[in-house]
């Protein structure tokens, strides 16, 4: 596009991003033009060039190149055609690809081709702007060759009155005060100056015009309004936005300026002012300041030889080295690290049991396993005089007070808490710490706890160990082994400080959702506790402690402003938060708070109750609307019991039958099962009909059938051997056509002999099934003694049969020959 950049000395650009260069050929037929004066005579049909950024106006003369082959036939036009004329109209809306076939606005200006000249692949003209014009009528479309219009020129009055020579005489000081605010074309704006006549008002305006920075669109009403009296409007209106633009910049400007200078001043002041009180002895500089500050503290430290020896060398070093110098700040950073740690600091332990049990039963409900292992470390703590450290590991679902217990302990303890979460965490440098060659360096996240909690004995809790991950920066998991050994952090080197610091005292405590993903050797260094999950009656007793009256403190609310009956509080837990922890339950509970404060915030300030008929308006449709289990399940469906890292869970195993032709029977699994379920569908498969004729079964329903065994909620993964004997059960019910009784669950993995193993996870496994509201459980008989520790609560009301064989689970269900005995 052709288009005006600069003022007079600007040489406008014609190229396109859409177009090429010009070929050479075209160009030596416009090389060698001599210069020629303007002609008066003007041709009434011209080519009209489009232009992209601002219109040109009459009375000037300047350069423009022009790159774009486009635009060649124009100049060609006018060169042979049209007396050397050609229009210059500002573009509406710009065609990029064809900037030819551009709309363009209606009135432009007259160029006058003085000069044409190649240079390389880019013609340069040197125009005169001659008259405005308008557009009559359409001679040429753009396409092939140039758009050529019938055009009407326009002369400006020649005549002036007084009330023109006002509105000049204010352009002209206008443009005086634009002169003064901006200095960037001064030398232009002062030749024009000295230059204009008050004769040609006309042509005054548009030399001020071609020079303003406005919007195209602004100077292309100026230049579509003839008449002088409303053009000159037009132009001071904009020549005062321009005026109040530059002198905004210039307020920023002295803004900035004030203020840089009143901050060297202060500066100056403030040396000043030091190099007197150091002269009078009432100050010292900084490197003694810090010197000082460094002695201070080493006074209320307990260091170790090595670490004294450390200590001493660096502040030595610290005395010669200049401020100014890169080295000062790694020995400053240095020094500040060492001498803030608690060297031989402790915090008294406490060994009240009663003030102990007080602390842990004030945030926690049930759990009482866990309870009692933490007050028994206290106990030994309290017969040896301290409580070495030790390492703990909580194990559970999600929600069920992992982190929360944690810092509970530290309460009963009297220790300091500090907690840090080891998801995704994974470069060992968070752990060990960055050696001091580097830039930004500093110690690991241990060496950080303890210079927060300025003790040498807190209570570490690390978050989410089973999430600990791996990369080319190195195995976190691995530096942990260090760290969380007894035989070894009693010397933890970390990278930075590269002095031994006793982590001997201090008490771990990890946290999982997992023991799965965590690694054997770090495993086998901690002492897990795990924290299985809740059931209805456990979470009803949180919910009324702990979880209503801290949502209603958190909400500004009473007990006055809502009633919640216990069986409506039951209702809600069992059908919208079934999960085995209680942080959803919470959530549901403050959202019901949340609706309360919105009633009080509309006027609406009387107590709520809540009901199981209203329930929905306070938390929507129940999530767990569906019967999980089958009142009375059919033959083929027996249900199972499950664990998974989010807790215990029902599993309702599925099986059905396809008759095909004789001799073609099989067997397949779906239920996105993992190998090792799938290998516990095909013992089943086998160990049933391998014993068809044992268990009355006719051997020509396997050969006669097509078995089809399915685990529901088949976007869930699904492993483990623990369904054994359920799979097995729901192939026997559908052979048999003998349904099994609601109200039975089982667990136990099977062999090809129909031996029952054991299993894990069995308190998890009973608190699903108490949830759901199953009361008979198999079980393997190896697994009752773990059945025996579990607390009365979780055994009360269940009727249990421990099973050493598949036969043992038949007898159990359908009562025939029974070998276990219900419990």
């Amino acid at each position: 596009m052709a288009d005006e950049e600069n003022y007079e000395s600007n040489e406008p650009n014609a190229e396109d991003a859409g177009a090429g260069p010009v070929d050479a050929e075209v160009l030596n037929d416009f090389s060698g033009h001599s210069m020629v004066p303007a002609a008066e005579i003007l041709p009434e049909q011209i080519p009209i060039l489009p232009v992209a950024e601002r219109p040109f106006f009459p009375g000037i003369t300047l350069p423009i190149q022009i790159s774009n082959r486009d635009f060649v036939p124009i100049i060609d036009y006018a060169l042979h055609h049209s007396n050397r004329v050609f229009g210059a109209c500002l573009a509406r809306n710009l065609n990029e690809d064809r900037p030819t076939l551009s709309e363009c606005y209606e009135v432009g200006t007259a160029l006058k081709i003085l000069r044409a000249d190649q240079s390389e692949d880019v013609l340069q003209l040197l125009v005169q702007t001659v008259k405005r014009f308008s557009h009559k009528k359409v001679v040429q479309a753009a396409d092939p060759g140039p758009l050529i219009w019938t055009v009407e020129y326009h002369e400006d009055p020649e005549k002036t009155n007084q009330e023109l020579k006002a509105y000049t005489l204010a352009l002209i000081t206008s443009v005086r005060d634009l002169l003064r605010l901006n200095p960037l074309f001064q030398e232009q704006l002062k030749m024009l100056l000295s230059s204009l006549s008050y004769d040609k008002p006309g042509l005054i305006m548009d030399l001020i015009s071609s020079m303003m920075t406005s919007d195209g669109e602004k100077l292309q009403e100026i230049l579509e309004t003839y008449a002088l009296i409303p053009r000159a409007r037009k132009l001071l209106r904009l020549l005062q936005e321009e005026i109040q633009l530059f002198e905004l910049q210039q307020k920023i400007k002295q803004s900035i300026e004030e203020k840089i200078t009143q901050q060297q001043k202060e500066f100056f002041l403030r040396e000043q002012l030091k190099a007197i009180k150091k002269e009078l002895g009432l100050e010292k500089d900084d490197k003694e300041a810090e010197l000082e500050k460094f002695e201070k503290r080493l006074e209320k430290l307990h260091l170790t030889d090595e670490v004294k020896k450390v200590v001493d060398d660096n502040l030595e070093k610290l005395k010669l080295i200049e401020p100014a110098s890169p080295e000062y700040n790694v020995t400053h950073t240095y020094l500040d690290w060492l001498t803030v740690l608690p060297w031989g600091v402790y915090t008294e332990d406490s060994f009240d049991i009663d003030q102990a049990r007080a602390a842990l039963d004030k945030d926690h409900y049930g759990l009482e396993d866990v309870k009692e292992r933490i007050l028994e470390y206290i106990s030994t703590g309290k017969k040896t005089g301290r409580i070495s450290g030790s390492i703990l590991c909580f194990v559970g679902p999600p929600g069920v007070g992992k982190t929360s217990i944690g810092r509970s302990v530290a309460e009963a303890l009297n220790r300091k808490f500090y907690r840090f979460s080891l998801g995704g965490m994974r470069d060992e440098a968070e752990i060990k710490g960055h050696r001091r060659t580097y830039i930004g360096a500093m110690p690991g996240k241990f060496i950080q706890s303890l210079k927060t909690t300025e003790s040498a004995n807190p209570v570490i809790m690390l978050d989410e160990i089973d999430k600990v991950g791996t990369s080319f920066q190195g195995d976190p998991a691995s530096a942990l082994l260090e760290v969380l050994d007894p035989e070894q952090n009693h010397a933890f080197l970390d990278h930075y400080l590269d002095v031994r610091f006793d982590l001997s005292r201090v008490l771990f405590i990890c946290t999982a959702n997992t023991l799965d993903t965590v690694p054997a050797p770090l495993l086998d260094r901690m002492e897990v506790i795990k924290l299985p999950g809740y059931i209805l009656e456990e979470k009803s007793q949180i919910a009324k402690r702990y979880l209503i009256p801290h949502a209603l403190e958190e909400h500004g609310l009473t007990e006055k402003d809502i009633k919640l009956s216990d069986e409506v509080l039951d209702f809600l837990i069992d059908q919208y938060s079934r999960e085995a922890g209680v942080r959803n339950l919470e959530n549901r509970i403050k959202k019901i708070m949340r609706k309360i404060t919105m009633a009080h915030a509309q006027g609406n300030t009387e107590p709520a109750e809540i009901l199981k008929s209203n329930l929905t308006d306070f938390l929507g449709p129940p999530v767990h609307t569906e019967e999980p289990l089958y009142r009375q399940p059919p033959a083929g469906v027996v249900t199972g019991l499950a664990w998974t890292s989010m807790g215990g869970a029902t599993l309702s195993i599925e099986c059905s039958a396809v008759e095909i032709a004789r001799g073609n029977g099989g067997f397949k699994q779906t239920g996105q099962l993992g190998d090792v379920m799938k290998e516990s569908a095909e013992i089943a498969y086998s160990y049933i009909e391998s014993n068809a004729r044992k268990y009355r079964i006719d051997p020509a329903f396997f050969e006669g059938h097509r078995l089809h065994l399915h685990v529901p909620a088949g976007a869930t993964p699904k492993d483990g051997p623990s369904a054994g004997i359920t799979m097995a059960l729901a192939i026997y019910s559908l052979a048999r056509q003998k349904p099994v009784e609601a109200g039975f669950a089982m667990t136990g993995e099977l062999t090809l002999t129909g031996r029952v193993l054991p299993i894990g996870g069995v308190k998890e496994k009973i608190i699903a099934a108490k949830r759901m509201g199953l009361r008979r459980i198999i079980l393997p008989r190896e697994n009752l003694r773990d059945f025996k520790e579990l607390p009365d609560h979780l055994r009360a009301g269940l009727k249990c049969f421990f099973v050493r064989s598949f036969d043992d689970v038949i007898t159990s269900i359908y009562g025939s020959h029974a070998d276990g005995n219900p419990i």
